[in-house]
């Protein structure tokens, strides 16, 4: 079997992988609509006992042994949305080996590996978070945004698995990307869970366009203030990343064009990234920065993010052009 058979597989195994996010996807989005009509039931219930109570007749609320219909819809939906994730995790880590193995290099050489790897990890995260909390809300966030990363790549930035410039054969491929691309996915998901958190804010604090019947799912996910703490440590882990991300790249331009720093577009936004991301866990933990504050100010961290990836790719050129990094 030639390197380009295993290319084609692992691209193939991609487009798997996307379709299984994709029922993933919908599964979740069952199981939040389900969750949204259970808890609009329970309110109206909570209603109809109250008002029985101040009219002096209680109202009984059935409480049954064997959970309602709703609930096994919603368990069914949640059993598949969690299954078709490790599945789709499954078929995206094969892939990426299989890249690796056609293009006889680790596989985060150009964009398309990059975005390939990334939504990998933070898959691997949201896998992990599951295991340990129940959060269907950050899977439904997690899953979305990996399909569409995905998507993108295959569409837009796919080239074929091939070795590398004489530049980029170096042990800090390995090292300054590989690191770099494990705190984007870490990123990502801090960048959810601050997507849910100002939702479910506003669900708290009574937004009137939250307050329709497909928000009330809202009230099921876990409080604001837990998923501020959940983002913020998310963002110390990628930023940590991210600060050895930044020497690590130093060190290897040192020893490839003889100068620590030299203003590429690279590396200028590199470490508008850090700068950003260090504010923030500054402004957080010695300024009292909480709340919607801070998760604007991670959504404006991701939103650098995203643009050292895209803009500073496909618009600038410098040194790292060639890289397609």
């Amino acid at each position: 079997m030639t390197p380009v058979d295993l290319g084609d597989i692992s691209t193939g195994l991609v487009w798997g992988a996307v379709t299984v996010y994709t029922v993933a996807l919908v599964a979740y989005t069952a199981d939040l609509a389900r969750l949204s009509e259970r808890t609009a039931t329970m309110r109206a219930e909570e209603l109809a006992l109250a008002a029985g109570l101040r009219a002096g007749h209680p109202t009984a609320v059935p409480t049954p042994d064997v959970p309602a219909p709703a609930d096994r819809r919603r368990s069914k939906a949640r059993g598949i949305a969690r299954t078709t994730t490790v599945l789709g995790l499954a078929l995206h880590i094969a892939a990426v080996i299989l890249r690796a193995v056609a293009a006889g290099r680790v596989p985060w050489a150009n964009m398309y590996e990059y975005s390939l790897v990334g939504t990998m990890v933070a898959v691997v995260v949201l896998v992990y978070l599951l295991r340990r909390r129940d959060l269907p809300f950050l899977g439904l966030l997690v899953t979305g945004l990996t399909v569409l990363a995905l998507a993108l790549a295959l569409l837009v930035f796919y080239v074929q698995a091939d070795g590398v410039q004489p530049a980029l054969q170096s042990y800090w491929l390995v090292i300054h990307v590989g690191v770099a691309i494990t705190a984007t996915g870490v990123f990502t998901v801090a960048f959810a869970a601050s997507v849910l958190q100002l939702l479910r804010d506003s669900r708290e604090n009574g937004s009137a366009s939250l307050a329709r019947r497909g928000w009330r799912w809202l009230e099921a996910a876990p409080r604001a203030a837990e998923l501020e703490a959940l983002s913020f440590r998310l963002n110390a882990v990628g930023f940590v990343l991210w600060t050895f991300t930044l020497i690590a790249g130093a060190i290897w331009a040192e020893h490839a064009w003889g100068r620590y720093w030299g203003w590429d577009p690279k590396e200028v936004w590199t470490f508008v990234v850090w700068v950003v991301y260090a504010a923030y866990l500054h402004a957080r933990t010695t300024r009292g920065w909480a709340g919607r504050r801070a998760a604007w100010f991670v959504l404006v961290g991701y939103g650098c993010v995203l643009a050292n990836f895209g803009i500073v790719n496909l618009f600038f050129s410098g040194k790292h052009s060639y890289s397609g990094l």
